[in-house]
């Protein structure tokens, strides 16, 4: 991890959902390290703001609820105005819920999971894969997860919506390969972000080890290690790749 990042998306728009913080956070330093210019979605706006404003000209923060239509037709919108054609989109904003049996999840907090971790993906590619098409050249990630492809009892409907995640990748992979668009999607596993305490449901040494034990290499994911993937994957070093879900949880999925 200490060698040279190369500059392998100059000149590149970016647009990365969920941006302000753990795996988005890591995407976006990557993106700027390797030259694009990217437009940080978050809800949390101050937290967007002051991630675009260490990062300089190459970074602008864009409030936003990626579950709402109007909202991302806006987004999509500034993205282009301040930045120019977006060429990279990075599906990252998501959330999840505490462990607990399947049938006890409130109606609430399931519409809360499918609006953003499922309905999101649909309402970007809505108002952005249009000019991804016509420009015939793209690149879509979406930041699914383990759980996707080796559930853990207890999260349920988080599993499945990333799940989900991962068929959309695939199916978008078919559709949109004729326009030059490509769509990956990561699976990351656990990592030290926001969300770890969600997925846990205590944070204490006894279920963190408990969770270590889970992963060959013996530890957790970082936001730098989304961002090494998300670059390649978004990058031309990839350009033979798409439809894939690829696992970045030192293999835990084995």
């Amino acid at each position: 991890m200490g060698e040279a990042k190369g500059m392998r998306l100059t000149g590149r728009t970016a647009i990365v959902t969920g941006g302000a913080s753990g795996f988005g956070e890591g995407i976006v330093r990557r993106f700027v390290e390797e030259g694009a210019r990217v437009a940080i979605v978050d809800l949390n706006v101050s937290a967007a703001q002051a991630l675009a404003g260490e990062l300089g000209d190459a970074a602008i923060a864009v409030g936003a609820d990626v579950s709402k239509d109007a909202d991302v037709a806006r987004l999509a919108a500034e993205a282009v105005q301040k930045l120019g054609p977006v060429e990279i989109l990075v599906n990252n904003a998501g959330v999840g819920h505490t462990p607990q049996p399947l049938e006890t999840l409130s109606d609430a907090d399931f519409d809360r999971i499918w609006a953003v971790n499922v309905k999101s993906v649909y309402l970007t590619a809505r108002h952005i894969v249009p000019a991804m098409k016509a420009a015939r050249r793209g690149a879509i990630l979406n930041v699914a997860s383990t759980g996707g492809v080796s559930p853990r009892p207890n999260l349920t409907w988080y599993n499945a919506s990333k799940g989900w995640m991962i068929t959309a990748t695939r199916a978008m992979a078919v559709e949109l390969a004729p326009f030059g668009v490509r769509v990956n999607a990561i699976n990351p596993v656990a990592g030290e972000t926001p969300l770890l305490k969600t997925f846990m449901g205590e944070d204490t040494p006894e279920v963190r080890a408990r969770f270590l034990a889970s992963i060959p290499l013996g530890r957790f994911s970082t936001p730098a290690d989304m961002g090494a993937a998300a670059a390649f994957l978004c990058s031309d070093d990839a350009s033979m790749v798409t439809g894939v879900a690829m696992e970045v949880d030192g293999g835990r999925c084995i």
